[in-house]
């Protein structure tokens, strides 16, 4: 395991994220901070504090050649990687605002976005990011520049610039330009599951404020190894991932991409991860598809094997028995467990997963076989996170605790509200918006409905998201969703029936697992041509299966199969994978209209 010794940068209410950054320079220059894959030696390469320091001065010295001044916005359209942080820093070195976006999201919500910060200059991966922008050019007058990090075949743009050519050699001089720690820092535009984002304005000291608060609940340690993965344009990832490892000292590696991720968990071998629920969704429904293509045996001795987890984890917790199975761990650690470890690298002391709601039977599988998952909470908003469960007192059910130096309350329907110096300055050139979300004494309404137990909070449904039905009763969607997606085959799933007599379901398939269910079950190889009937009545007999723990009026009566999964691409998900609902349901109304068919509200 890593050195567990901690070198945390001091940081004082005056600080920016620039000076931050500069202090962890001079504390330990040497030490490597970034550690990325190098396709021309095939191999893995780190990058310390001080080459990352002298790049982003180096960017520094070009926007002020483009006679960028402090408070004008910067937009950061790339991947994660080194440049991202060479390009946020150095634009914060320079008093600049930076305005994170999303690359594969849409050209239109793109637009929207850079044009309502007016983002004067933009930094994009390469010609297929020109391109898109190309497509909107016209509905961005105010910017003035875009630097491609790669190479790009585009002449005759005087606007474009690749990196090699607008990047100065000579980095500048001096320290950080003087700022207000309570000045806007950022704009991270919300992507909302409706309507067009909002631009959340984050000062340098709600961001690092929010770090500290988490520093305190949770050690983090010089020698620990974070694999960064979650796009940087997510407040989670770049809160926790990047400005929290870097007043911290840890090493950040940056995967290659989604595809590449179990390779390189593998080599990176990191010892802390931040991560979305989709992440250990798709992991679980793996596990569970190899299982069901194993002997009996092998599924009783996995079931065997997390079950006892589970209990020495809850022994350990102080929340149950000690029992003699637990003489039998390290066997069962060895046969079942270690395999899973091995293939996230075998080293990960903490895996944080937030974003979402982490389904609980998924960390109860997860954690019995020994993967320290604890689940936070956390919006946009709050700089983000405002609870979060500790190695030592963790309740997969719950969010955690609150993180020192945030306040909770509770409003009208249990809402949970949040008070702090990590709350948001308000909505960039939206102050209705901001006045509907802030009361005048400073508590943020996260629209979640909550309650607070022994320390822990509790999520009980969003406001928002409550679907009523006909006859008045009332379903959290996601809950049920959670529990139908425990099922391997049904990869993503959307319980619709507001204002209907019962509840429906659109549904898509892993097509893999369709095959095997398909040829187990002598059914059509396409769910979607004449055998769909036959499909759909199994899958609704599938669901039934999963969540015959809820309440008889919230069961799901008939489903719709759909034949395209939802995409960032396709404007379906947000850039966090959550469903946006509106957009789904108005996409496919006709199977929505199939499925009440001679059932009016």
């Amino acid at each position: 395991m890593p050195a567990r010794d901690k070198q945390y940068v001091p940081v004082t209410p005056q600080d920016s994220l620039a000076s931050a950054f500069a202090r962890r320079v001079a504390l330990t220059p040497d030490a490597p901070a970034y550690l990325e894959y190098d396709a021309a030696s095939r191999s893995w390469k780190a990058h310390t504090w001080a080459q990352t320091a002298r790049m982003a001065g180096r960017v520094r010295a070009g926007l002020a050649a483009e006679g960028l001044a402090p408070g004008d916005r910067v937009a950061i359209m790339l991947r994660n990687g080194r440049e991202w942080v060479w390009f946020d820093q150095g634009a914060l070195a320079q008093g600049l605002v930076t305005v994170p976006v999303y690359v594969d999201d849409r050209p239109d919500n793109i637009a929207y976005c850079l044009d309502d910060a007016g983002v004067k200059l933009v930094v994009v991966e390469g010609e297929e990011h020109v391109k898109r922008l190309a497509e909107v050019r016209a509905a961005l007058p105010g910017v003035s520049r875009i630097v491609a990090v790669r190479d790009v075949d585009l002449p005759g743009d005087p606007v474009v610039r690749t990196l090699a050519d607008w990047l100065p050699e000579e980095p500048a001089a001096g320290p950080p330009v003087a700022v207000d720690g309570n000045s806007l820092a950022t704009i991270v535009y919300t992507s909302g599951t409706t309507g067009r984002p909002k631009g959340v304005m984050l000062s340098h000291q709600n961001i690092l404020q929010n770090v500290i608060s988490g520093l305190d609940g949770i050690d983090v340690f010089t020698g620990d190894v974070f694999l960064s993965f979650l796009p940087l344009s997510h407040a989670f990832e770049r809160t926790v991932g990047y400005y929290l490892t870097m007043v911290a000292g840890s090493q950040v590696a940056f995967a290659r991409s989604i595809p590449h991720l179990a390779e390189d968990f593998r080599t990176v071998r990191p010892t802390a991860i931040v991560s979305v629920p989709r992440i250990y969704e798709r992991l679980h429904a793996t596990i569970q598809g190899q299982l069901q293509d194993t002997s009996a045996a092998k599924r009783r001795l996995f079931e065997f094997a997390h079950g006892t987890g589970w209990d020495l984890f809850q022994w350990r917790q102080g929340r149950g028995p000690w029992k003699p199975a637990f003489l039998l761990w390290p066997l069962l650690r060895a046969l079942v467990a270690a395999k899973l470890l091995e293939r996230l690298g075998g080293r990960l002391r903490l895996a944080v997963s937030g974003g979402a709601a982490l389904n609980p039977q998924i960390a109860r599988t997860f954690i019995g076989l020994g993967l320290p998952i604890c689940q936070g909470y956390g919006l946009t908003e709050a700089a983000p996170v405002v609870s979060v469960n500790r190695l030592e007192r963790n309740d997969p059910a719950s969010i955690g605790g609150v993180l020192p130096g945030i306040e909770v309350a509770f409003g009208d329907n249990g809402v949970l509200l949040v008070r702090g110096p990590n709350v948001m300055m308000g909505y960039w050139n939206n102050p209705e918006a901001t006045a509907g979300v802030i009361n005048a004494e400073g508590w943020l309404d996260t629209g979640d409905q909550a309650r607070l137990e022994d320390g822990l909070l509790y999520i009980t449904g969003r406001i928002k998201e409550i679907i009523v039905m006909s006859n008045g009763e009332k379903v959290p969607p996601v809950d049920m969703e959670l529990a139908i997606q425990l099922d391997p085959l049904l990869d993503q799933v959307l319980v619709v029936g507001e204002g209907k007599p019962f509840l429906g379901a659109l549904v898509t398939l892993d097509m893999d697992e369709w095959a095997r269910v398909a040829q187990a079950e002598g059914l059509p190889a396409d769910p979607h041509g004449e055998g769909r009937e036959r499909a759909e009545k199994l899958v609704l007999a599938r669901i039934a299966r999963q969540v015959h723990a809820f309440p008889g009026y919230a069961q799901v009566r008939r489903v719709a199969l759909l034949p395209d999964k939802w995409t960032v691409d396709n404007g379906l998900l947000t850039p966090t994978l959550k469903p946006r609902r509106a957009k789904i349901l108005e996409l496919h109304r006709d199977r929505l209209a199939e499925i009440y068919k001679g059932h009016g509200a």
